[in-house]
């Protein structure tokens, strides 16, 4: 009897460190990394480590056990050593043991720290027979089988077995090769003989080779069954490919003969229908599986997909398109005569060229929305094509054929969305286009709205003549300046300028309000807004020329109201006031331009216009010693310092028939500023406001605070027409004003203005400069000039002329 080389003196129990595996149990001779989280196994490295004595490796019963007892870890484990020990950086610890022997837990030795045992070696007696030396053969030939069978074993690993010849080693190094239970491993662990383990592990590796055959033949029978599945479904592939190929000839005549018929039945002019054919015949010469073919397939497709000769039959009751656009738009009399006048046309001639509009007005005052009505005044499909930010020419014409995706441009394709030749065509926001390299969209659109062209349009994908004459086009735009100079000829323009304070009112009493109890479910609540109410919401809450954030502020109190009906049920009456405006919407966000409540010297109310409607804009004129400088403020344009200039000329010209020394400007610096110097201002009609306050300082003679005035001055003191007088008449309303003074030659606008304001205000039309502070100051300039005739500062040029214009309106 032997005993293992290792064992030279009885054993005697030792104290060591335990440390508790997961999963895993190390064998005698047995190599492994492990990674160690828990604090006490921790420890016990680091005592290990310290002691150099070793550790003692035991498995947990139970895997999932965090904090292990005794009574969780096995009583038979492996004495080992320590290789190697890494930190990670989150703290766990990585290291490398080796199994050294087996050994017995005696008991627990009590450390908070770590697991600290005593330990028994146990000693392994091994017996050389011919029985041991037959068991080994045995053990290694399965081993051999086994590796051959389980791909995941490296083939070197029988080259190392091979060359053991102690039992003990054989069956703890083979073991740990195995894919094994751990149990299974644990009892083998616990075995001391060494050839009852070799036994064990015997019949382990049959058992398992056993499974693994039969996966093998599991696999293999898959496998076949894959590789047939395969074939069978490429065959299929095959067949169909092939019925296919013989039946695609058939399914392509059919085709063929489709098209065929469709160009025979289709409408359409001479040469369109001897292009469709040439195309057709080359679609014949193809194979219907080639690029080329889908490209002339998808060419006649547009051919035929578009409304040659289909005309939808305009309504020409005149009173029942009048009653559409007055139901659905409020005022707009210039563009809704214009249609009619079309109309009109229509019915006496028969034959006419589609109109080109243009609708110039700002943002929300119904310029869309107008076009819509006007097809369905005239009967008319309707189609829209926004062309903001719209830069490439092909956009307009198309691409020509010989490109990859190619498509007619957005003027054929719109009439084919139509699906007629002659329907209301919007083009919106034609003052947005712009031009890169690709070129310049405005330019492709001249051949589109010229009445003497379009009836020949040529798009680049089709390469045949279009005829637009009968399409009503209508365009939009919200400033004429930004419209190119040969496109604007083109076009007849309509300018639609924004809602008065009348007229919003009318528009919410008549859409918004019943628009949005609608939206806002309810139609069917008493609700109802007072007229100041809305005056309220449209001047303190909005500025804007249309009516777009009118309607939202006027949702804003709808949806109030709606949580008020919730909370106190549908029999729940509002009335909303102007006091009751702000505890919905807030306070306010802007404010108007009033009247100064008393006479001041140097202080005028000018009138201006704005993108939003008319505005008070007070002039302001001081003086202070210094060496004639004229200072202007308030952010104003270069039109507006002309003017300030022109002004002062006409006071120094003036001088001494308002009491002047001929030098004072010499000892004077003259400041004229505009208040709210943040907004930018320009224009000419502010010259007589500037002459005034001017003159009025000069002189030290107040300006009345309820008079206002617009028009342009002339060096001489002529008063030249302004425009928006609509505008600024009415904000001379809104602000208190009780006169307003006007260029003679504006007499002709004073019909567009509400009566009632024309009650309210005196228009006072004016032709010279001296008329002006004649009813401004009380200055009578011509009075003076007449008893002094041999004055040397007057000359018959300055002379005002003689005038018997009535002053009031």
């Amino acid at each position: 009897m032997f005993f293992n080389k290792d064992d030279k003196s009885e054993s005697k129990p030792k104290v060591l460190p335990l440390l508790p595996l997961r999963d895993i149990i190390v064998f005698p001779y047995m190599v492994v990394p492990l990674f160690v989280g828990r604090e006490k196994s921790i420890n016990a490295l680091e005592e290990a480590m310290n002691s150099e004595k070793g550790l003692v490796l035991a498995a947990q019963k139970q895997a999932k056990t965090n904090h292990p007892t005794p009574d969780d870890i096995f009583e038979i484990g492996t004495i080992g050593t320590i290789i190697q020990l890494l930190r990670l950086p989150d703290g766990t610890v990585k290291v490398l043991v080796e199994g050294k022997k087996r050994a017995k837990i005696k008991r627990y030795l009590p450390n908070d720290r770590s697991f600290v045992v005593e330990v028994e070696e146990i000693e392994e007696e091994i017996e050389r027979s011919v029985e041991m030396e037959a068991l080994m053969r045995s053990v290694h030939s399965t081993f051999e089988s086994y590796v051959k069978l389980n791909k995941r074993i490296p083939s070197e690993m029988l080259v190392s077995v091979s060359a053991i010849d102690d039992p003990a080693r054989l069956s703890d190094t083979i073991v740990a090769h195995l894919n094994l239970k751990l149990n299974d491993k644990q009892s083998i662990l616990e075995t001391e003989s060494p050839a009852r383990r070799l036994e064990k592990l015997y019949e382990l590796m049959q058992s398992e080779i056993e499974i693994l055959l039969v996966e093998k033949k599991i696999r293999n029978r898959v496998k076949k069954q894959m590789e047939k599945t395969q074939k069978e479904y490429y065959l299929n592939e095959q067949m169909q490919a092939i019925q296919k190929e013989l039946g695609e000839r058939d399914e392509f005549k059919n085709e063929i003969q489709e098209l065929e018929d469709k160009i025979r039945k289709k409408n359409m002019p001479k040469e369109a229908k001897a292009k469709a054919q040439r195309e057709l015949k080359k679609l014949k010469m193809m194979s219907p599986m080639s690029a080329e073919a889908t490209v002339v397939r998808n060419y006649i497709d547009w051919i035929l997909g578009l409304p040659w000769n289909t005309y939808t039959k305009d309504k020409l009751d005149i009173e029942e398109a009048e009653n559409i656009l007055e139901t659905d738009h409020y005022g707009l009399k210039k563009p809704k005569e214009r249609i009619l006048e079309y109309l009109a046309v229509q019915a006496l001639v028969k034959k006419i060229r589609g109109p080109i509009l243009c609708f110039v007005g700002p943002p929300g005052v119904g310029k869309t929305s107008l076009a819509k009505s006007i097809a369905r005044a005239t009967g008319r499909k309707y189609v829209r094509l926004s062309l903001g930010g719209v830069r490439d020419e092909a956009e307009i014409r198309g691409h020509r054929r010989t490109y990859i995706g190619a498509l007619p441009g957005k003027i054929i394709q719109s009439l084919k969305r139509a699906g007629s030749s002659n329907p209301v065509f919007l083009l919106d926001e034609i003052d947005k286009m712009s031009m890169d390299f690709r070129g310049d969209p405005s330019s492709a659109l001249l051949e589109v709205l010229d009445p003497e062209q379009n009836q020949s349009f040529n798009d680049h994908y089709l390469d045949l003549d279009y005829d637009l004459s009968k399409v009503m086009f209508i365009t939009t735009a919200n400033y004429a300046q930004n419209i190119p100079l040969p496109l604007k000829d083109r076009m007849e323009v309509i300018e639609i300028p924004g809602y008065t304070e009348y007229d919003k009112l009318s528009i919410a009493r008549q859409y918004l309000i019943p628009k949005q109890k609608e939206a806002n479910g309810i139609e069917e609540v008493d609700v109802e807004f007072t007229d100041a109410a809305l005056k309220t919401v449209t001047m303190h809450y909005t500025k804007e020329a249309g009516v777009r954030n009118l309607e939202r502020e006027i949702a804003s109190i709808c949806r109030k109201i709606a949580k008020e009906v919730i909370r106190r049920g549908k029999e729940y009456k509002v009335r909303v006031t102007s006091k009751r405006v702000p505890a919905y919407l807030g306070p306010w966000k802007f404010r108007i331009g009033r009247a100064e409540e008393i006479d001041s010297v140097g202080l005028v109310n000018g009138l201006a216009v704005t993108m939003v409607g008319g505005d008070l804009l007070t002039t302001e004129v001081s003086t202070m010693p210094g060496k004639g400088k004229l200072i202007i403020t308030g952010k104003l344009g270069e039109v507006m310092r002309e003017s300030a200039q022109a002004a002062l000329t006409y006071v120094r010209s003036r001088s001494k028939l308002l009491g002047l020394r001929d030098d004072f400007y010499q000892e004077l610096d003259i400041h004229i500023h505009f208040p709210e110097g943040a907004i930018p201002k320009d224009g000419p009609s502010a010259g007589i406001t500037m002459a005034t306050a001017l003159a009025s300082v000069l002189t030290n003679t107040p300006v009345p605070h309820d008079i206002a005035m617009t028009g342009e001055i002339t060096l001489r003191g002529r008063v030249l027409p302004i425009g928006g007088l609509k505008e600024k008449v009415l904000a001379a309303h809104r602000g208190g004003i009780n006169v307003v003074i006007i260029p003679q030659e504006n007499r002709k606008d004073i019909r567009d203005i509400p009566k009632a304001v024309l009650k309210a205000i005196r228009l006072v039309p004016v032709d010279h400069m001296d008329e002006v502070l004649k009813e401004a100051l009380d200055i009578d300039v011509a009075d003076y000039a007449a008893r002094h005739v041999d004055d040397s500062s007057l000359d018959e040029h300055d002379a005002p002329p003689s005038t018997e214009v009535t002053l009031q309106a």
